[in-house]
């Protein structure tokens, strides 16, 4: 046993030497942001901003029911519990109680005899407890555990980007739903208004008041408008019919679900926005991106160790005899112990290929992350420009149905006192429900920009978290 003993303390003072040559985790450098804009902090349940009760109550029930964000929570709970399974292994040697008891015969000839000479028939109690384990002098087994624990934050921030993208699909659905149906309304009242001006063109046309071809240009005109209606009616539907489906119900079920309209979201009154370099600590993609690269610098690690002696100590203590009245007896006692060294020779050159390998894939994981960092500005950038566009357009669309509202007013008013003819207050009519589609498409892309800007600043997942709500890796 002295000799054993000697022989691990040599194993421990070898791997000692060998433990600077494992790399450790690189965190990848972060690309500089060109420009920040600072602002107001992005809230955990930013779509409470719009002040829509129907809306917020959607959100809550499709966290609870939606089947893709089930499957991210699932495979959360994998990761993690991969995790748990290899740390158990990694930190803690292993014990295995053994208890058996069987009945057998031998043969003579296992013993050099001739078979003249009989055999035995005897009973075999054994019970003993195995320890075995393996010593992580070259990191090998932590590397492993930071490729697992990366794993886990990669599936941690994949879930959060699936909330996000869940929250911000359903707000951005809801205000196209509410947008089309107000369109829909404003398309059926001019294709009324367009029908009372045809009905006055027949019988203008009947007493020889106007020529045929005015008559069908202003039919044609009808007919297009008439053709406008069934694809807003399509759209509106397959709209309603995604909001359940991302609800996590039925299609079907639509008929009992709420019906939105443009007045009753309100657009947020101050739109947050954030610092572009906090980016890199906000948003999901790019949390899951930079633990991607853990992972991959964990598994280069393990590449590493793997070039060097895997060592190990086992031992056993317990009870062996054939009969079951002396198996406690000190003669019955059965021990072991050893000390193990394996260390590869002649391989082919493969544990170093693979190494280069895994070092290629880190590579590859930094530059990716990068990318999608340079993705999140870009994103970040085009939802500011929009937003500061859609400023533009919602004041140019608001002046306009202004002015038609004017004019409606002055030709109804001039209607009333017969200075001016029905068509006229007809086409009135009609260029005021264009400036009304106009301003409810200026609105709703108002607040779907509104919608994608809390997404692109990573929708303060962080806040959450920080109050225990989130998903925290267990050790």
């Amino acid at each position: 046993m002295g000799c054993a003993w000697k022989v691990g303390l040599g194993l421990v003072w070898l791997g000692l030497g060998g433990c600077a040559a494992v790399p450790a985790v690189r965190v990848p450098a972060v690309p500089v942001a060109v420009a920040s804009v600072a602002g107001e902090d992005v809230p955990a349940q930013w779509w409470a901003l719009f002040k829509s009760e129907e809306l917020d109550r959607m959100i809550r029930a499709a966290f609870a029911q939606n089947p893709t964000l089930e499957a991210a929570q699932a495979a959360l709970r994998e990761a993690q519990e991969n995790y748990n399974a290899r740390a158990g292994r990694v930190r803690y040697p292993e014990v295995t109680a053994v208890l058996s008891s069987a009945r057998q015969k031998s043969s003579p000839a296992a013993a050099g005899l001739s078979n003249d000479s009989g055999g035995g028939v005897f009973d075999l109690h054994h019970a003993s407890v195995n320890v075995g384990y393996a010593f992580d002098f070259f990191g090998g087994g932590r590397r492993a555990l930071e490729d697992l624990k990366a794993r886990v934050d990669y599936q941690n921030f994949q879930l959060e980007a699936v909330r996000l993208s869940l929250a911000a699909n359903i707000v951005t659905t809801v205000i196209r739903e509410a947008a089309l149906r107000e369109q829909l309304a404003a398309l059926k009242a001019i294709l009324i208004s367009e029908e009372k001006q045809l009905g006055l063109l027949d019988a203008q046309m009947a007493l020889g008041g106007v020529a045929r071809a005015e008559v069908l240009s202003w039919r044609a005109q009808v007919e297009q408008t008439r053709a406008a209606v069934p694809p807003v009616e399509k759209e509106l539907f397959q709209v309603r019919h995604q909001r359940m489906v991302l609800a996590g119900k039925f299609p079907a079920e639509e008929a009992a679900g709420p019906r939105f309209d443009l007045a009753s979201i309100s657009e947020p009154a101050v739109l947050p926005i954030a610092l572009s370099s906090s980016l890199v600590r906000q948003r999901p993609d790019i949390r899951a991106a930079e633990a991607l690269v853990q992972a991959a610098s964990a598994r280069a690690g393990v590449a590493a160790a793997n070039l060097y002696p895997q060592i190990t100590l086992n031992g056993s203590y317990g009870s062996q005899s054939g009969q079951a009245a002396a198996f406690f007896n000190a003669n019955s006692v059965v021990w072991s112990f050893g000390a193990g060294l394996v260390q590869p020779v002649i391989d082919g050159g493969r544990l170093r290929a693979e190494r280069r390998a895994a070092l290629a894939a880190l590579d590859a994981a930094s530059a990716q992350f990068r990318q999608v960092v340079f993705l999140a500005y870009a994103d970040v950038a085009d939802v500011l420009r929009a937003l500061g566009t859609d400023a533009r357009t919602l004041q140019a669309c608001t002046d306009a149905l202004a002015a038609a509202g004017a004019a409606l007013d002055m030709t109804q008013q001039q209607m009333a006192v017969g200075a001016v003819s029905y068509s006229l207050l007809l086409n009135a009519e009609r260029q005021y429900q264009q400036a009304r589609i106009g301003l409810i498409e200026a609105r709703a892309a108002r607040l779907a920009d509104a919608a994608a800007l809390f997404q692109a600043l990573g929708g303060g997942w962080w806040h959450r978290a920080a109050e225990g709500s989130g998903v925290a890796l267990k050790e």
